[in-house]
């Protein structure tokens, strides 16, 4: 029987990319997006897709994201948690507007998605990926309500693992680090793209296919005692630190 997902944020990037990884491997994805426009071109041709203009960060219609995949597909297998909102700037400007734009998606959109999804996850003893990001493990400059957010998804990742087991479901984390997509080679000027190169040991962005591989690879049997993990999908990036990497031109 195929396994039914649902990705969220899944008209671009990282969720289009995941979308088209189950979908090879057999399954059936309900796609939900809020931006309709990009989520009726991501879905056109694709088979095995149901397509739900829906933002996460609504209760109503997230229950509605949930009873519509049960009724075209019948089950829920893998809930993968994508939606993301990237708002960047400095702490001065950051006003509470913004703060409640980014944890209302980044982080309430998790906790909604989950928990609305946990009766027919419970079934069919499924799994759940939740996509964080680099900045939830490292801090940086311009990223406070946007890496705080990600740093709760870890948090509430290990929650709901402890807490779902006894169920059977298993509850893991993406913390993707630099990632080649179209919006960031358009603001990442030159001497960003070449801080970031110089910063990872692997020397290079990752690709929105590499992220999918770790998701799908979560989603899968092959993944069945993992629960509870906090992977970074960042080329070593997480591993170096704050240190000097223009020493390595040195070594």
């Amino acid at each position: 029987m195929s396994k039914v997902s649902i990705v969220t944020g899944a008209a671009r990037g990282i969720g289009l990319a995941t979308t088209k990884q189950l979908i090879a491997a057999g399954g059936k994805v309900a796609m939900v997006d809020r931006d309709g426009a990009a989520l009726e071109e991501a879905s056109r041709g694709l088979n095995a897709v149901l397509p739900l203009k829906l933002d996460v960060s609504v209760p109503e219609q997230v229950a509605e994201m949930v009873a519509e995949t049960v009724a075209a597909f019948g089950q829920i297998d893998h809930l993968v948690n994508n939606a993301g909102v990237a708002k960047f700037g400095p702490l001065e400007g950051c006003d509470f507007e913004t703060w409640r734009e980014v944890m209302a998606t980044n982080l309430d959109g998790i906790f909604l998605c989950t928990q609305e999804a946990l009766p027919e996850l419970k079934k069919t003893k499924g799994a759940v990926v939740n996509i964080a990001s680099i900045s939830g493990l490292r801090a940086s400059t311009l990223r406070v309500a946007y890496g705080t957010s990600k740093a709760g998804v870890i948090q509430l990742t290990k929650q709901y693992a402890a807490e779902l087991g006894e169920y059977g479901i298993r509850v893991n984390c993406i913390c993707p680090g630099p990632v080649r997509t179209k919006l960031a080679m358009a603001v990442h000027t030159p001497d960003i793209i070449q801080s970031y190169h110089d910063a990872i040991p692997l020397n290079r962005y990752g690709s929105e296919d590499e992220i999918a591989n770790a998701i799908r690879f979560l989603c899968s049997d092959e993944a069945s005692y993992i629960t509870g993990q906090v992977l970074a999908v960042d080329g070593g990036f997480e591993s170096t630190g704050v240190g000097l990497p223009s020493l390595r031109g040195e070594i």
